[in-house]
């Protein structure tokens, strides 16, 4: 812009000149003093400051307002950029009028760097209200995109909010996901309600003919059979009572994986309350298999869950210590805030080999295997109850006896 700006001054220069060598060759030296006169008095609205110099051949002022002649050749129509006073500059041009007179004619180039500067701050001023309409509707979109985003993931949290994923009406590619996002919860929770309800209706075919049967065992052992024969009809109905309890224990694992994640059926649960209660429930237990049972507890601790499984979940962790620590051994039960509970004894512990299986369904740990009793599905229940209630049942890492940590 700068270039063409010099270029305006250069091009008024030259047609200045023009003019004035014109009025010289057409009316002489007077008219051109007077004509010179004439311009310096008129000073331009628009466009930059006209300045002039008639001088002899020697250099001395005869008309205008330069001070002095400028280092400019006239002899060959030397252009190039003067001062003007101390603190202006403009293009120039010298020229030979006759053999003792030579005209030099400028414009004022130093308004140029002012109007670069008023263009300049237009395009800042410009650019920065571009930015900011910009950057507001970045923000504007930015939070729209999360608002939609945001109730993609409500959705995954509350599957009960999967119809509001439907009919955005925008059209676009997140309204796609939404929509996909949609389809697969409804899939999941079709699914989910297939298997819920195989499952019931499986426990219902296997539960009935286990009871008819328990009870033509009990009518026979109330005839008075064989001793021999009654003592096979009580081992019969043990046998049926134990594959009662495994089905229930693999429905409920499989109830509370399908549930995992889904806050249907939580309330707030006084978790200090229920442990104590537990503890206060296996202190007799306890004392008449020679353990020594602590509990400690810190009071008011609550957490969103089903009470009833919780506890369960608790009692399994609690059997399994009764069961393998040994008489005189020690079982301690500790609740922090967090939640974190921590139930270890002092036990044999767990296997280095068994670590790794010992939530598994079925897995029973070497120092189990010659145990009768147990189907191998007490950790592997409470895993899945912890998981339910977005909690984690892990092993820590012990030299002596085992510590199961719910947090």
């Amino acid at each position: 812009m700068l270039s063409t700006l010099n270029e305006g001054a250069r091009s008024e220069v030259d047609v200045d000149i023009a003019g004035l060598v014109d009025i010289y060759a057409t009316s002489g030296q007077a008219e051109l003093e007077k004509r010179i006169a004439d311009r310096i008095a008129l000073t331009p609205s628009q466009g930059s400051t006209p300045h002039y110099l008639l001088a002899n051949g020697a250099g001395e002022a005869i008309a205008g307002d330069i001070a002095s002649w400028p280092a400019l050749d006239a002899r060959i129509s030397e252009a190039g950029v003067i001062a003007i006073g101390q603190h202006s500059e403009a293009f120039a041009r010298a020229v030979q009028l006759g053999p003792d007179l030579r005209l030099v004619v400028a414009r004022r180039i130093d308004g140029n760097d002012a109007v670069l500067g008023n263009v300049a701050l237009a395009f800042a001023s410009a650019g920065s209200f571009f930015v900011v309409i910009v950057a507001l509707l970045g923000r504007l979109a930015a939070l729209g995109l999360q608002r939609r985003i945001g109730q993609i993931n409500s959705a995954f949290r509350d599957p009960e909010a999967e119809s509001e994923l439907e009919h955005r009406g925008e059209g676009d590619e997140i309204d796609e996901l939404a929509s996909h996002s949609a389809k697969a919860l409804r899939r999941q929770r079709n699914l989910m309600e297939a298997y819920r309800e195989t499952s019931e209706q499986l426990a219902h075919e296997m539960r009935t003919p286990l009871s008819h049967l328990d009870n033509r065992l009990l009518k026979a052992l109330q005839s008075g059979p064989d001793p021999k024969v009654g003592e096979r009809l009580i081992e019969a109905r043990t046998e049926i009572k134990r594959l009662v309890q495994t089905l229930e224990s693999l429905l409920d694992i499989a109830s509370s994986k399908t549930r995992r994640g889904d806050a249907a059926g939580l309330e707030p649960v006084d978790l200090s309350a229920l442990i104590l209660r537990i503890c206060d429930l296996y202190s007799g237990s306890a004392e008449e298999t020679g353990h020594e049972l602590i509990c400690d507890v810190e009071p008011g601790i609550i957490v969103d869950g089903e009470e009833h499984q919780l506890g369960r979940l608790v009692t399994n962790l609690l059997d399994n210590a009764l069961k393998y620590v040994p008489p005189g051994g020690r079982i301690e039960v500790v609740l922090t805030q967090g939640p974190q509970l921590v139930i270890r004894d002092n036990g044999p512990g767990i296997a280095p080999s068994d670590r790794l299986r010992i939530f598994e369904r079925f897995y029973r740990g070497r120092a189990s295997i010659s145990e009768t009793h147990g189907s191998g599905l007490g950790l592997a229940l409470a895993q899945a109850i912890a998981e339910r209630h977005g909690l984690s049942l892990t092993l820590d890492e012990t030299k002596k006896g085992a510590s199961f940590r719910l947090s």
